[in-house]
């Protein structure tokens, strides 16, 4: 619950926090190591049909389907739907840790994601001939319904800056270098 001034909102009730000086140690780490890097392993495997399980760590698999316009079953969320999910989880958690570094407590946080996405290629199976540039999501737009104790300028620039910084939007955002081989 929160009440309205003119310029800022009183926060009553605040979603569950993270570990401020754990955040801020985790930052600092960062500063003095910027050539640190994770590696993150997915294990995919197909069941039938476009249903597939990714296994991430010690997690329930993730689940991928098509829809049945496309052939699937249409029993989970399609590849380009766990693609956006994966994008607002990672602003959901920069937004999350800009605002816990900036000691703004948040009461709210939504994000919204559409993707204009289009697959006259059919995956390359016989589909329209296309270049790499024409395939996949052509527009992303996200809409960030966020509350806090901070004036709507403040939270606007806690979003605007965990989305200059997210991993994933920049992965999205600027060619990397991608292989793919068969296993050994």
């Amino acid at each position: 619950m929160t009440t309205t001034t003119e310029s800022t909102k009183t926060v009553t009730a605040s979603l569950r926090p993270i570990d401020r000086e754990g955040l801020l140690a985790f930052a600092e780490k960062g500063r003095n190591n910027t050539k640190s890097r994770g590696t993150n392993k997915v294990h995919t495997v197909m069941e039938g049909q476009y249903r597939s399980f990714s296994y991430v760590a010690d997690h329930h698999p993730v689940v991928v389907d098509e829809p049945l316009h496309l052939f699937g079953q249409n029993t989970a969320p399609a590849p380009g739907e766990i693609v956006l999910s994966g994008l607002g989880g990672c602003l959901a958690v920069g937004i999350t840790a800009v605002a816990t570094q900036r000691q703004v407590s948040l009461s709210k946080l939504e994000i919204f994601l559409e993707g204009d996405i289009g697959n006259p290629a059919a995956w390359g199976a016989g589909g329209a001939e296309m270049a790499p540039a024409d395939m996949g999501f052509q527009a992303i737009r996200v809409k960030v319904l966020i509350e806090g104790n901070a004036s709507r300028e403040d939270l606007d620039k806690i979003v605007q800056h965990a989305n200059f910084y997210s991993p994933v939007a920049n992965t999205m955002r600027n060619p990397i270098p991608f292989e793919i081989s068969l296993a050994d």
